[in-house]
């Protein structure tokens, strides 16, 4: 999923996968429990993290795409 949002800048910004964005966030905030030792209670936190982290990533990507 690395590549994912390399693969997005080509795209218009209008035609973002839904679902590969989806994906890309759920292996972020995996990888955040992961670390942490999938201790409970920190579900929501990771993917609201992972998605503002994805979100930022993908813009400054499409920034330079433009």
């Amino acid at each position: 999923m690395k590549d994912d949002c390399k693969t997005m800048q080509h795209m218009p910004k209008t035609a973002i996968n839904p679902d590969m964005f989806r994906e890309m966030v759920a292996e972020r905030a995996y990888s955040k429990a992961e670390k942490r030792g999938f201790a409970a209670g920190h579900e929501l936190e990771d993917w609201l993290e992972s998605e503002e982290e994805i979100k930022n990533q993908c813009f400054y990507w499409f920034q330079d795409a433009e």
